[in-house]
């Protein structure tokens, strides 16, 4: 079951991975946007392209929280198969400004 995300910018976000559309994608952004793996930094270009465009990212929402800026999901891609990860948004103007992403408890189903 794919849990309903409320905040329009996130769920342009992850309607733009689901879709391989890298373009989308960076609309959905601020120009300014960063982002966090495993609470590390990341170069949010080189990131995407390696772990989502490339490898043809895919999320499977399994619940929203905090009006769809929280999420559980099921990550999956062609390097590392699928896991239980989490994501946190921050949006701005209508866009992403930031988002932290890492592996959550459990494991994918």
């Amino acid at each position: 079951m794919t849990a309903t995300i409320e905040d329009p910018a996130v769920a342009a976000f992850v309607k733009a991975v689901n879709a391989g559309d890298r373009e989308a994608f960076f609309e959905a952004l601020t120009p300014d946007a960063t982002m966090a793996d495993d609470g590390t930094e990341r170069d949010l270009q080189a990131w995407v392209d390696r772990e989502i465009f490339t490898v043809s990212g895919h999320l499977e929402v399994e619940s929203a929280e905090d009006g769809g800026r929280e999420l559980t999901a099921t990550y999956s891609n062609t390097t590392w198969g699928g896991m239980r990860t989490h994501w946190r948004f921050t949006v701005a103007d209508g866009r992403v400004r930031r988002f932290e992403t890492g592996q959550s408890q459990g494991t994918a189903g």
